[in-house]
């Protein structure tokens, strides 16, 4: 491939393990046009790091003695690529299983520069096969997110390379949410995020089967509660409603149905039809964006079932805490690092 290098300001840092295809999909929508692409490989058995190098990208390999994390990972090849293009002012991060879409990277590089404190700017991720399962219908349902500033972005996302270094990068120790933790801290320092109204990503969830969706939520839960314990306080208040809100609908509430079924004569039994009108307002909210009537049903049943892996994933937050314990990571993918 002959590079034209249209982008020399640009890096982009790819992770993965095991990706295959996915990943050779994913580098080649990005060899060649920007300054310079690292590939951080966290254990592949596979051909991935032999396939990255064929392609140009410069790999690093994760020193698994230590934990795994996606943000160690992004950290690495962050640090990489400083020493290999020290004049790269932009850095596009993207997961392993996910190929740029044509046009992203003009698109996103004009609104950076059209706005001296804006640091991260994202788009639309989509999902590539979102017929294959409801569970990849729900990922592309889930990433359909209102456009304009907003408060945090995705793995992939393009950042401005001096607001990252201002704030120290990643942080290193959290197993999920580790980019809107990022985000966090980038806006308390007078930055902003911003989400535009452009086709950023195909994704390849590859998730057909209802366990890999609960491994998925309990992580989500995790972030949830650990994002809360780190920026909780006010006036932040990092996800605490959605914690308040696993916390309650999770656990509390059928607790307390379920003991005082017997002093109150089943009446406590009752508690249970709040779910009937939480998913109708998760429904109302969903076709009020334009949501088909079948995804807005399909996306408020999974939201009122998440709320049990979601609030498992707090216990083990929570847990592993008081005890002083890491998690280990939450994987819903056989072969996948993140995502």
């Amino acid at each position: 491939m002959q590079p034209d290098n249209r982008f020399p300001q640009i890096g982009v840092v790819a992770i993965g393990r095991n990706e295959g295809e996915r990943l050779r999909a994913c580098l080649e929508s990005v060899v060649g046009q920007v300054g310079a692409v690292v590939y951080v490989d966290s254990g592949s058995t596979d051909e991935s790091v032999a396939m990255a190098r064929s392609l140009g990208a410069e790999v690093v390999r994760l020193d698994l003695t230590r934990p795994f994390t996606a943000a160690r990972a992004r950290n690495a090849g962050l640090a990489t690529l400083r020493s290999i293009a020290p004049g790269i002012e932009y850095v596009q991060f993207v997961d392993g299983d996910c190929e740029i879409r044509d046009g992203w990277l003009a698109t996103a590089l004009a609104a950076l520069h059209s706005d001296e404190r804006l640091a991260v700017v994202c788009g639309r991720r989509r999902e590539r096969r979102p017929e294959a399962s409801i569970y990849n219908r729900l990922c592309d349902l889930e990433w359909d997110t209102p456009v304009g500033e907003a408060k945090a972005c995705g793995g992939d996302a393009l950042m401005r390379a001096a607001a990252l270094t201002e704030v120290v990068g990643y942080n290193e120790s959290l197993i999920a949410g580790e980019e809107p933790e990022l985000c966090v801290r980038l806006r308390a320092r007078d930055w902003k995020v911003r989400r535009l109204a452009a086709e950023m990503t195909w994704h390849d969830a590859a998730m057909t089967r209802f366990g890999q969706w609960w491994r998925r939520t309990v992580r989500a839960g995790h972030a949830f509660a650990e994002g809360a314990a780190l920026h909780g306080a006010p006036p932040e208040r990092h996800w605490t409603r959605e914690a308040r809100s696993n916390w309650l609908w999770g656990l509390l509430l059928p607790t307390a149905a379920i003991a005082f079924a017997w002093p109150t004569h089943g009446a406590s039994l009752l508690l249970f039809a709040g779910y009937l009108l939480l998913g109708w307002r998760v429904a109302r909210y969903c076709l009020r964006r334009g949501y088909t009537l079948r995804d807005a049903l399909l996306y408020s049943l999974f939201t009122v079932v998440g709320k049990f892996p979601a609030v498992i994933g707090q216990l083990q937050f929570h847990t592993n805490h008081w005890r002083g314990r890491r998690t280990r990571l939450i994987e819903y993918k056989g072969a996948a690092a993140c995502s």
